[in-house]
């Protein structure tokens, strides 16, 4: 199904409208994911600037859109978390202390560690990502009742929301059979955009009422009324009882079940301020309310979150590096992604944002758009910061249908239909790794934890397949000599197989092993044949090893006379460099 995305080829025009579609998709993302996060909405807004900005620029997958993620979003706002525990005012050296440890990890060349990434850890995480952005639409088809509660649409509203969506993935999917002209991602939001406007507008002027169509100005409003309700029942954005806030949940239960609801109730029907508008930001330790004491103390406090922070928004951003590298058929540098990452967090926390990493869903609509280089990238984080100094009143006017039906879009050619079937033919491990990935995705939506759980299971198969792996040809020289001519891999877990290949007893006084068709992997290997050199010397007997590679040659000095190695049948081992990284 990725091949849904390589139908577009990139252009100087394709990059600058396709930014545009994305900054667009990253509006209600970025204020969504601030208001996890416990922080202000333009916080996210400005964090999604910036790091969008400078990864475009510096990071090393051109065509890769970067902003706020609800991962790092979920570090920073949980119920454990930094906001939570600490307050707002440790987040930002957080995120600074995170884009340090991304560009040492960058500088270290690290990135290429993606490559131990399986292809079937990958195909679990593409669909359970698929999944996690399907569901986290729903959302998008709730209101706040009368009584303060997040419930479904129903009725008119429903019908049109549903209408809408359905017409916004139409014109997705028809458009581009006639012209490729404009992102038909792009048209579909102008589209329907109009439509909205105008069904809205009729509604007010007839019945005197809000909005029939949601907009990203009646989600933002939505979503700030939800947590002003709950903070006065004391009560998070994750529904867990605020220790912070435990005096406005004993003033909240000590009011009467009719003042309960009329305190609610004012919320509701109160005029939200909430909204996209604002000045440029500033530097947050010119604020006075976000001053912390720089010492070791708040190292101490910062570091734990600030590691997490750096392992979840990399993971997440080469696994995005891979992914776009499979749909544009072209290669990524995962050390550079790290570095680019690594400086647009040390400069978003600067100025007062909440950090981010690379965003799937809104680099999929990048490609999809034929967004290709990095001016694309450019043009999505100028875009939305121009949307917050200039345009937010039409912005806010932008229906969620519309969005909502680029975002189906997106996870229909991201969800791989292949694997389903693929299913039967593939090994049943890697169905089962497959389908952990996605499942464990979809239910604790953590992207990094799948990820390395994902590997480690795989790693684990990988071992127990190849335990069993080595053998040895045996046969004897014109000199009485026998030989063991090892095949299979050498590692910890074929140690025990390895020391039952060998008769030490029976063994004539000269025995070489021959490593021509194997490798030693690892220090239990070398251990095995150290204790073997052992047991032969013990015997009075002569143990050569030929063909051994040039680190098992190093590793294995201190085996002294025991080993004799044949440098002019030693073969050369090729192995990948930090080069291709």
């Amino acid at each position: 199904m990725l091949n849904f995305f390589r139908q577009r080829s990139g252009s100087f025009k394709s990059d600058i409208l396709s930014g545009l579609t994305v900054a667009l998709a990253l509006v209600p993302e970025a204020i969504a994911f601030a208001f996890v996060a416990g922080v202000s909405p333009l916080v996210g807004l400005y964090s999604a600037f910036f790091i969008g900005l400078l990864t475009a620029i510096l990071g090393g997958r051109p065509g890769m859109i970067s902003g706020a993620t609800g991962a790092m979003a979920v570090v920073i706002g949980g119920a454990a978390s930094l906001v939570a525990i600490h307050g707002p005012e440790y987040l930002f050296p957080t995120v600074i202390l995170c884009g340090i440890l991304q560009i040492v990890i960058g500088v270290a060349r690290l990135g290429k560690l993606i490559r131990m990434v399986p292809h079937s850890v990958m195909l679990g995480f593409v669909n359970g990502l698929a999944i996690v952005i399907g569901l986290a639409q729903i959302g998008s088809f709730k209101t706040l009742s009368s009584e303060g509660a997040l419930v479904f649409l129903q009725g008119p509203a429903l019908y049109w929301m549903l209408g809408l969506v359905g017409l916004t993935m139409l014109i997705i999917w028809l458009l581009p059979k006639f012209t490729q002209a404009v992102p038909a991602s792009l048209a579909a939001i102008l589209v329907v955009t109009m439509i909205s406007v105008g069904v809205n507008q009729s509604f007010k002027t007839e019945n005197n009422r809000g909005n029939t169509l949601a907009t990203v100005g009646d989600m933002l409003a939505t979503n700030s009324k939800d947590v002003e309700i709950q903070k006065l029942k004391g009560v998070d954005a994750h529904g867990h009882t605020a220790k912070a806030s435990g005096s406005a949940e004993s003033g909240y239960a000590s009011l009467s079940p009719e003042e309960q609801k009329a305190a609610v109730a004012a919320i509701v029907d109160s005029e939200s301020k909430a909204g996209i508008a604002g000045g440029l930001p500033m530097l947050y330790f010119l604020n006075p309310e976000y001053q912390v004491p720089l010492n070791l103390e708040t190292l101490w406090i910062i570091l734990p979150f600030a590691v997490v922070l750096c392992g979840v928004g990399l993971i997440e951003s080469l696994m995005t590096l891979s992914l776009i590298d499979e749909i544009t058929e072209t290669r990524g540098q995962g050390n550079r992604e790290c570095i680019g990452q690594g400086i647009a967090n040390v400069v978003c926390g600067l100025f007062g944002g909440m950090g981010g990493c690379a965003m799937i869903g809104q680099s999929l609509i990048n490609v999809n758009s034929g967004g290709r280089g990095r001016l694309s990238g450019i043009t999505a984080a100028v875009c939305l910061l121009m949307f917050v100094l200039f345009l937010s009143p039409w912005i806010e006017q932008i229906p969620m249908a519309a969005l909502v039906g680029v975002m189906f879009m997106v996870v229909i050619g991201t969800f791989e239909w292949a694997s389903l079937k693929m299913f039967r033919r593939m090994p049943l491990a890697d169905n089962l790794v497959m389908i952990f990935v996605a499942a464990y995705t979809v239910l604790m939506h953590d992207l990094a934890s799948a990820v390395i759980l994902g590997v480690i299971i795989s790693s684990l198969v990988f071992a127990w397949k190849h335990a069993t792996h080595i053998g040895a040809d045996i046969k004897h020289n014109k000199y009485g000599s026998k030989i063991y001519q090892l095949h299979g891999p050498l590692f910890f877990a074929s140690v025990s197989s390895f020391k039952d290949l060998f008769e030490v007893s029976d063994d004539p006084d000269d025995v070489v092993i021959d490593f021509y068709y194997t490798r030693v992997y690892d220090q239990s290997g070398i251990e095995a044949i150290n204790l073997l050199s052992e047991k032969y010397h013990a015997g009075g007997k002569r143990l050569h090893l030929t063909h051994l590679s040039p680190e098992c040659r190093t590793l294995l000095k201190r085996a002294g006379d025991l080993v004799e190695i044949n440098l002019s049948e030693d073969p050369q081992y090729h192995v990948a460099t930090d080069r291709l990284a």
